[in-house]
């Protein structure tokens, strides 16, 4: 990994602060896409910010935008960018929403970066090395029972009815008691700082998940699809993230369920 890259990345997420904070908990109109989400004014300035940084200044590499497609690229590299995940909780004034960016090679991620603009929270990831939030290392916490994990997810209502099922099921082998629903990446951040045991969710595309991995992992957690597989660009977006490895098998029989 390049110094150079790391810097990119930092100065992406600026751009998209500063694209950001000016509209949070300002009267938005936002407008519906396609599968119905909503998008506001906010989440496209602030993917064109960052998209204009990197014509300027990775013109070679291929670029992957939630809100304005895919760029295709010549150097085997993607950048991947969410530039609101959780747009329901920025409209709703709740700074648990964030800005994901990534960089994958060979469709592989190897950095991310999970920033919340409004608390000044960055999560940076970077393969082989150990995360930080706000340049100081992170680390997940240790889970010595399935029974004993706090679970989180966005909303059940992102399950469809067969997906739902088998959340239920791992969910009621946890402590449901302490289940944490919306967050969206928060709840990844949170993992990657100790403070939940497990993220499950169905349904991510990869602007959803790409960032995710290298946070989740710099800091001793794993992150995979529902089967325990790897995730990638072609992964079906069904992802599980655990903060202690050791519960992989556990959550995955748990989950009892193949795709």
């Amino acid at each position: 990994m390049r110094d150079s890259d790391i810097a990119l990345a930092q100065r992406l997420a600026e751009a998209a602060r500063a694209a950001i904070r000016p509209h949070f908990r300002q009267p938005l109109d936002p407008e519906r896409k396609g599968d119905a989400s909503p998008v506001t004014i906010a989440d496209r300035e602030a993917e064109e910010a960052m998209r204009r940084l990197l014509e300027a200044e990775a013109a070679q590499d291929g670029v992957w935008g939630e809100e304005f497609g895919v760029r295709e690229g010549i150097s085997g590299r993607q950048w991947v960018l969410d530039p609101i995940d959780g747009t329901t909780a920025f409209l709703a004034g709740r700074p648990i929403f964030g800005t994901l960016i990534a960089l994958l090679e060979e469709g592989f991620p190897v950095l991310g970066i999970i920033d919340q603009p409004i608390l000044g929270e960055r999560w940076l990831g970077i393969a082989g090395r150990p995360t930080t939030l706000n340049g100081r290392p992170v680390r997940t916490r240790p889970c010595p029972d399935l029974a004993a994990a706090a679970i989180a997810t966005t909303g059940p209502h992102y399950f469809d009815d067969h997906d739902g099922e088998h959340f239920m099921r791992l969910a009621a082998n946890t402590d449901h008691r302490r289940m944490v629903m919306g967050g969206d990446c928060y709840n990844y951040a949170m993992l990657a700082a100790g403070q939940l045991d497990i993220v499950c969710e169905a349904g991510l595309k990869l602007h959803d998940f790409a960032a995710l991995a290298p946070v989740v992992e710099g800091a001793g957690g794993l992150i995979c699809d529902w089967n325990g597989d790897p995730l990638h660009a072609g992964s079906d977006g069904h992802v599980l993230a655990l903060g202690d490895p050791a519960r992989l098998e556990d959550a995955v029989e748990a989950l009892a369920c193949r795709h």
